[in-house]
């Protein structure tokens, strides 16, 4: 097989969106492009945290999406007069999970995305010449001039130390195997976390008539968007710009995101699932578990227990570089840099090494506290798009 011009690692948002790039933007021959991803579609990691948390709406904007023009979502869901009001929210046109899903596929279908997806997990990159090679789980290889490493934290979800895994009654919802919520004839369920996923889960399992109780170790704390969104412009990023010492910029991110955080409306809805009688807040944190053939018996830090049917974990995802072992033979194999924290030393063009760009969690320490989020993608596209000429000129010099 010949060299690909780019290879890129993950299909969820960030991936499907640089791709769009490459293809509509910088003109690249979506033939010469591979996602490579072990899902059986592309954004299926994506589709299914979504779907779990029983999410309606997104937290952020309409103009962030995965097409290329800031306008498409919008264009996309047709004239607003007469259109049902569920597929914008609030004051910032919060778009429907539906319709950004339906927009997404919309993206995929215009440039050809699903055709070039190759189902496979990387097992290991290295150098060749002229490029880097990837060699899949399934016994493949894909060598391309470039590679862009799109992966998140999707497979490092973080499981508290007092909870068993292998207990069956205990499932973390971003975890690859997550059992259907609906399936599950349990009466009674306990949800374990305190950001917006653990609100949203609440809320859904309250929805089906379950008895619920949510145990978070803080007061809700009540935020808009997971930072601030001077963040995405001038008014904040050239502090983060300015600032060359990486563990200040690792600093400046964890002081900057609103982590474990809802937006006023869902604060809202889990007041009136309080008032209903069927969901009960508890600021507490867990300090032990006790399985039972009957029930699951949580005993909280203030003496309380607790019991249920089933227990939901939605704790995030663990704070470490992600990629896994892949990232961790690549670092050593090609001397890559890496700040105290573990994560990519890159430059202005998110280049970690002359041929391989990262994008998502692994570029946070150049793109800043927005750089998971849809925001951070279309970031990523813009640095990634405005550096080609240079790279091309490079190259045929």
């Amino acid at each position: 097989m010949n060299a690909l011009d780019w290879l890129i690692i993950g299909g969820g948002p960030h991936g499907v969106h640089l791709a769009a790039r490459l293809v509509g933007e910088a003109g690249v021959d979506v033939s010469r492009i591979a996602i490579l991803d072990p899902a059986p579609r592309l954004l299926h990691r994506w589709q299914t945290f979504t779907t779990a948390t029983g999410m309606s709406h997104l937290r952020s904007p309409a103009v962030h999406h995965l097409d290329l023009e800031p306008s498409s979502l919008r264009r996309f869901a047709g004239d607003r007069r007469g259109r049902p009001i569920e597929l914008f929210r609030g004051r910032y046109d919060r778009p429907s999970l539906d319709l950004f899903n339906r927009h997404s596929a919309h993206v995929i279908q215009r440039f050809g995305l699903a055709e070039i997806h190759h189902r496979g997990a990387a097992r290991s990159v290295r150098s060749v010449r002229g490029g880097v090679r990837a060699k899949t789980d399934r016994g493949f290889e894909l060598t391309a001039r470039r590679l862009v490493l799109a992966i998140g934290a999707g497979e490092q979800p973080e499981w508290p130390s007092w909870a068993p895994r292998d207990e069956p009654r205990v499932e973390h919802i971003f975890a690859p195997h997550l059992k259907r919520l609906e399936s599950t004839d349990a009466a009674h369920l306990v949800v374990v976390g305190g950001g917006i996923s653990a609100a949203q889960l609440a809320l859904r399992l309250v929805e089906q008539g379950r008895s619920v109780d949510l145990v978070t170790r803080h007061p809700l704390r009540v935020h808009q968007f997971d930072s601030d969104p001077g963040w995405l412009g001038p008014k904040l990023m050239p502090i983060f710009q300015r600032e060359r010492c990486r563990d200040r910029r690792r600093r400046l991110i964890q002081q900057a995101r609103y982590r474990g955080s809802v937006p006023p409306d869902t604060r809202q809805a889990l007041r009136t699932a309080v008032a209903s009688g069927l969901l009960e807040v508890h600021q507490d944190a867990v300090s032990a578990l006790g399985p039972d053939p009957d029930h699951l018996r949580l005993e909280l830090a203030s003496g309380k227990v607790l019991e249920g049917d089933r227990v939901y974990l939605a704790t995030g995802f663990a704070a470490r570089r992600p990629g896994g072992t892949m990232i961790d033979r690549l670092v050593e194999d090609l001397s890559l840099s890496c700040a105290t924290c573990g994560y990519p030393v890159i430059d202005h063009a998110l280049r970690w090494h002359p041929r391989i760009h990262v994008t998502g969690p692994l570029a946070e320490l150049e793109l800043g506290p927005v750089a998971r989020n849809i925001a951070g993608a279309r970031r990523a596209g813009d640095r990634l798009i405005e550096a080609l000429p240079s790279l091309e000129r490079r190259r045929k010099g």
